[in-house]
């Protein structure tokens, strides 16, 4: 009998210490597309990128073994929910629309929205300046909600899966204009297809509501304990200057913005 008693005692230590180290490491979900500087893949598949070293120092920080794992775009908040993964780290703006299905830690950067469109061609990233043209956006993002409601006079609203594939029939001709945050059009703009077909339009007006105070880890309601983490890992790697010698390395200004 006692034996027997040990070994239950030993199974429960077991898995409550199994439970523990489980409950240490997080799935990152993440859409698998290149949004430079953000995320792009090496010639052997390895993600890198401002947000992916960002992602790093914070798990590092908050003493967490984070999983990198692919998910597309539109799939991501039902992967959170169904516990598919832990957290959403994807440039995901923080907005009281996602907010009703999900929670956000605090962000961790907010860079303008901008508006680009072919050389050549003079318009505004305004309803007038959109006025009957062919907008590419990708689909389920805060750039589809704006432009459906501030671009209603616009010929046609086009989306995407990609962000990439709305970049590349603005190359072609196929779209007038295309919206996303200002900094991965800007590394589009700089690349190759970018330089021969296109430049900047301008940054839309602020709209807290759609676009929201900036992009956080989105996280199940319910998951209190590793949001505190993630706040406390944030603002620790702001405090220790982690995040700016991050930031440096991409950009030459702070994309945490005010």
């Amino acid at each position: 009998m006692k034996t027997i008693v040990k070994l239950a005692a030993a199974a429960a230590l077991l898995a409550a210490t199994a439970g523990f180290a489980s409950a240490q490491t997080v799935k990152v979900g993440f859409s698998p597309e290149a949004y430079p500087p953000f995320w792009a893949a090496d010639a052997s598949g390895k993600w890198g990128g401002w947000e992916v070293e960002i992602i790093d120092a914070i798990c590092t920080e908050a003493k967490l073994t984070c999983e990198l794992t692919p998910i597309p775009w539109d799939g991501l908040i039902p992967a959170l929910t169904t516990k598919k993964i832990d957290a959403i780290m994807n440039s995901m703006s923080i907005t009281d629309e996602r907010k009703k299905t999900i929670d956000f830690t605090d962000k961790y950067y907010n860079t303008p929205t901008a508006v680009i469109g072919p050389k050549g061609e003079s318009f505004t990233a305004d309803p007038a300046g959109m006025k009957g043209k062919i907008i590419g956006v990708q689909v389920s993002t805060t750039h589809s909600a704006y432009v459906k409601k501030h671009f209603t006079e616009a010929a046609e609203i086009k989306e995407y899966q990609t962000q990439d594939e709305a970049n590349q029939d603005l190359a072609a001709g196929r779209i007038d204009a295309t919206q996303a945050d200002a900094i991965a059009l800007d590394a589009f703009l700089k690349s190759e297809a970018g330089m021969a077909c296109c430049d900047l339009k301008g940054n839309v007006a602020e709209d807290l509501e759609i676009l929201g105070p900036g992009v956080g880890a989105g996280l199940r309601k319910e998951d209190a304990e590793l949001k505190v983490k993630l706040n406390a890992a944030i603002k620790a790697i702001r405090d220790n200057g982690k995040y700016g010698e991050i930031t440096k390395k991409y950009f030459d200004f702070d994309v945490y913005g005010g």
